[in-house]
């Protein structure tokens, strides 16, 4: 339950090439969002990525440190928050996380706004069940 397995892990050149050239995106600081769903079967609802850029973070203990934050978060809210509002009739959810911060957040502001980013992908893909 509380795992990040590599079926998880986003790591397919071409689903990533598809996500970033036909996938939706939306921006809820310190966060970019990609998503796209694909008809493919697959053990798990959705596969990720986690992206920190290089540009504005050069040192690598610095990248690290973020997409491990990042990760522990993902890995610990998933199954409650994200993969419980999939609609499971849509295929496998190809999700990009990209962080697009200035700073080095903290675990808990990183925990606060990726819950909020699972409550907007929730209104995206369901808007008229909560209205």
């Amino acid at each position: 339950m509380y795992t990040f397995r590599k079926e998880e892990r986003l790591c397919s050149r071409k689903h990533l090439d598809l996500l970033f050239k036909n996938g939706s995106s939306f921006l809820l600081y310190p966060f970019r969002i990609s998503y796209l769903f694909i008809d493919q079967p697959a053990e798990v609802p959705a596969q990720v990525v986690i992206n920190v850029p290089k540009k504005r973070y050069k040192r690598a203990v610095d990248r690290n440190l973020l997409k491990r934050r990042i990760r522990e978060v993902y890995r610990l809210n998933k199954q409650e928050n994200f993969y419980t509002q999939l609609p499971e009739d849509k295929g496998l959810l190809l999700f990009s996380i990209q962080f697009v911060g200035k700073e080095k957040y903290n675990y808990t502001f990183l925990e606060k706004k990726l819950l909020a980013t699972f409550k907007r992908f929730k209104t995206l893909i369901q808007p008229n069940e909560d209205r």
